[in-house]
């Protein structure tokens, strides 16, 4: 298996009480993005904050080639290998209590093009978080 992992970017994390935004290059989404290309909506819960994040943590951890990095009260980040190339994607997790809302970012670490995987990522979490309930 080859690895092409790239550096992990400086901007990761909560700045501001919000996500760094997206680059411009179509290998990201991000739910502060207004933009079309890297524009996407964020997660929602019904539940107390600590339920949706054990969720999620739960689905992250049972994706393949996911490793979780950091953890505090209201952040997560993991990070997603791709099977054959071993490219590197951030994917980081803002939780607003007041609006019960996941802010997500999830972005390719090389290249330009992901062919949509970020956002097809983003979309399979919100679909396994809705089947919990949460």
């Amino acid at each position: 298996m080859f690895k092409f992992s790239g550096q992990r970017p400086t901007t990761l994390g909560v700045t501001d009480g919000r996500l760094a935004p997206c680059p411009g290059t179509p290998n990201c989404v991000c739910s502060y993005d207004k933009d079309g290309q890297s524009a996407i909506a964020p997660l929602t819960y019904n539940t107390t904050q600590s339920e949706a994040k054990a969720a999620l943590k739960q689905i992250i951890q049972s994706q393949e080639r996911a490793t979780l990095i950091t953890e505090t009260e209201n952040y997560l980040y993991a990070e997603f290998a791709s099977k054959l190339m071993g490219f590197v994607d951030d994917v980081e997790f803002f939780f607003d209590p007041s609006t019960k809302a996941i802010h997500v970012r999830s972005a390719s670490r090389l290249g330009k093009s992901d062919l949509g995987v970020n956002r097809k990522r983003v979309e399979l979490i919100r679909e396994k978080l809705k089947e919990t309930s949460i």
